[in-house]
């Protein structure tokens, strides 16, 4: 383990913003419930190193297996966990400003901790915009183990310095990448999607196994 992660009997903490290691971050302080498990990426846009990531167990796809005739006894296809669509999508915008901490002026703190007692994600933060707009985020997320299919999280936001607009976008992203995959190739495909200002959806289809994978959020 990285020696910027400090670790107790029941949390993982990491207790300073260390971009370099993010994607390492990522995958210490992933969340999941046996059905679905999802990589701890920030709600809000972040343009700096990253790899997204959220899973259904069950849901797969039979990738083409990219070899050449020194690997004769290769299997065809590699049987490929595909990462699913993202529900935390926020995008965020303090007076004109999109919030992204690749982007900002100055962090002043920074907090991540993965609580395994309880199955809680908690991040929090306090920067400094290009817009010298001051703002202090709180952030929880976790999946439920008593519903399988249900995931929450809350987002919080306190202006420190100033007053002004805010505009939060929630979204669903089902236009998503396998890292990992042959010849970039896309897996899902969408059925459906609506919203009524309350809920919203969207229904995809993996390519070839039609399994079926629904995800909703209400804002």
């Amino acid at each position: 383990m990285k020696d910027y992660i400090i670790a107790d009997e029941w949390r993982i903490i990491e207790n300073d913003f260390h971009a370099e290691y993010n994607e390492i971050s990522e995958s210490l302080f992933s969340i999941g419930n046996g059905h679905m498990g999802q990589r701890a990426n920030f709600e809000e846009s972040f343009s700096g190193k990253s790899l997204q990531g959220s899973y259904v167990g069950g849901v797969y796809y039979p990738d083409k297996t990219k070899v050449g005739w020194w690997k004769n006894g290769y299997p065809e296809y590699f049987a490929k966990v595909l990462n699913s669509v993202n529900w935390i999508g926020l995008e965020i915008f303090i007076n004109g400003e999109e919030l992204d901490l690749a982007k900002v002026k100055s962090i002043h703190s920074f907090s991540r901790e993965l609580d395994m007692m309880n199955g809680i994600l908690r991040r929090s933060f306090q920067c400094t915009l290009q817009n010298d707009c001051e703002i202090k985020v709180e952030a929880r997320r976790f999946v439920s183990m008593d519903q399988e299919e249900l995931g929450i999280l809350t987002y919080t936001i306190y202006a420190l310095n100033f007053t002004g607009e805010l505009k939060v976008k929630s979204f669903l992203d089902a236009d998503i990448a396998n890292k990992d995959s042959n010849y970039d190739e896309k897996f899902w495909e969408e059925v459906s999607q609506d919203s009524d200002g309350r809920d919203m959806f969207v229904v995809t289809v993996t390519k070839r196994q039609n399994s079926m994978s629904q995800h909703f959020v209400i804002p």
